[in-house]
């Protein structure tokens, strides 16, 4: 069931991760407007505390391109 002031909860999550870590949000901003089309590789790298390295990694297709669009619009709605 969904709880409207979980939306609430969670923007001020947002806010506080923004004042935390000022450079992220600007790079997922440049990566959303630049980056993200049909045939992009998007690689992740986590480091755990221990050191040890996960990575993975997507080719984005026309499909997830749908997906990418639907949630920049939902994003522009609120």
């Amino acid at each position: 069931m969904f709880n409207p002031s979980m939306i609430f909860q969670v923007k001020n999550m947002w806010d506080r991760f923004q004042k935390n870590h000022p450079k992220f949000p600007r790079f997922l901003q440049v990566v959303g407007n630049e980056c993200m089309q049909a045939g992009t590789v998007i690689e992740i790298s986590v480091t755990k505390a221990n050191g040890e390295n996960i990575t993975s990694n997507i080719k984005l297709n026309e499909e997830d391109m749908e997906l990418i669009a639907a949630m920049k619009d939902l994003a522009r709605q609120s």
